[in-house]
């Protein structure tokens, strides 16, 4: 019999939204019992946000795409900790639980007394992960942060573009949240790091994870070239500043992107579009010379590719080890042959909704296979995570639900 990889560990989450959920959605995939704190009555933010998905009867419930995207696997309970009675229950959750996560603004919950300090002095092994826009310290601590803001501040979205001059030209945003997911994915290693350290000496410690930290580090090389060199980047549209060619090249059917990474794939190309002229050509001799030269190389490209079928185009370079891919639309992607044999749209079986498909979780372990489980309806285990885990009776559960504590 095969177990998790987290077995046995507890997660407090007060997270919502994305950035935060997506950490304690990744730890519940790989076995951990995941505790999410929700507001009574309405729930996490993304409970909110439509369009609302429907029960297998066909009534509406609190349940939306964004919320089960980040959600699943998790036991939902509802505590009013503005209160003091929720404020206590959620300490004492705390002081059997592992790790504690939570995405609140610097300084909110040490209004309510469940501040890293508050929490440390009842269970000093506690793993405690703050997730906050721009982090603990500093003239902006106290910022709400969210993604396309991150984008801006970062620089990220000055990369990102139509070159200056072009029809359309100016910073653009990604639209699929980056900075957020690279947060939780951030997150996730560092709670995995913090449970290391706790398991080999008994220590717990303070996890101060920042999108803006992430964001400056998601700039990579050209924040490294920048340091060293003095050079801005500018916005280059979907080529590359370090290989050609590189962009999107349309074919008669949509558009393909081509990179090429070396002299080798480049000669590789020519003979797979049948161009072997070009090899010759001194304006493309090189990786700099055609750097130089890389927009009349485009033009000579898509003049050979605006006439052939994505699909051809895409198998003749592939079968020569020239990287390639199709520009897909979402849709497009779930069709896409590689995609389909991953499994990466998996099925969860749902009490409410029925079977429901979900984005498939991208670690893979040989010995310890994470687990897609459904994400829980609002408030779902209070009574029985409360009755379980801290021992409360049903009497006292009903007058905490009666003084809206639950």
């Amino acid at each position: 019999m095969k177990h998790s990889i987290l077995e046995g560990v507890k997660i407090l989450d007060l997270t919502r939204v994305l950035a935060g959920p997506w950490c304690t959605q990744a730890l519940a995939d790989m076995g951990a019992r995941v505790f999410k704190i929700e507001r009574p009555g309405n729930g996490d933010e993304m409970r909110q946000s439509p369009p609302f998905l429907k029960d297998t009867e066909g009534n509406r419930t609190t349940y939306t795409p964004a919320y089960v995207s980040v959600n699943r696997g998790k036991q939902s309970l509802t505590i009013d900790f503005t209160q003091d009675a929720g404020r206590r229950l959620v300490l004492e959750l705390a002081a059997q639980c592992d790790v504690f996560v939570e995405n609140f603004k610097v300084g909110d919950l040490k209004r309510y007394g469940l501040d890293y300090e508050a929490v440390r002095a009842i269970n000093p092994r506690i793993v405690y992960c703050s997730i906050t826009g721009y982090g603990q310290d500093g003239p902006m601590a106290r910022y709400p942060g969210y993604d396309p803001i991150l984008q801006g501040v970062s620089g990220i979205m000055s990369t990102c573009g139509l070159p200056e001059g072009q029809p359309g030209a100016g910073p653009l945003r990604s639209m699929v949240p980056l900075i957020d997911v690279m947060t939780g994915m951030i997150s996730t290693s560092s709670v995995l790091a913090a449970l290391y350290h706790q398991q080999r000496t008994g220590e717990g410690q303070c996890i101060d994870v920042a999108l803006l930290d992430v964001a400056m580090s998601a700039t990579s090389y050209l924040s490294q070239n920048f340091l060293l060199t003095g050079q801005v980047a500018a916005r280059i549209g979907n080529g590359s500043r370090l290989f050609a060619p590189s962009n999107c090249y349309q074919c008669a059917d949509g558009p393909l992107l081509i990179q090429i990474g070396n002299d080798g794939q480049w000669e590789k190309l020519c003979k797979a579009l049948k161009r072997e002229t070009w090899l010759s050509d001194p304006r493309f001799a090189s990786n700099g010379a055609r750097l130089e030269h890389v927009l009349e190389l485009d033009r000579e490209i898509t003049a050979v590719t605006s006439g052939l079928k994505r699909h051809d185009v895409t198998a003749w370079l592939s079968d020569m080890g020239v990287p390639c891919g199709p520009v897909n639309t979402i849709a497009e992607a779930y069709d896409h042959p590689q995609v389909v044999h991953r499994g990466l749209r998996a099925e969860v079986e749902h009490p409410e909704l029925g079977k429901i498909p979900v984005v498939r979780s991208p670690f893979r372990f040989s010995h310890t296979p994470v687990e897609h489980r459904p994400p829980p309806g609002l408030g779902a285990h209070t009574a029985s995570v409360l009755a379980s885990e801290l021992a409360i009776p049903a009497e006292q559960l009903r007058e905490l639900a009666e003084a809206g504590v639950i």
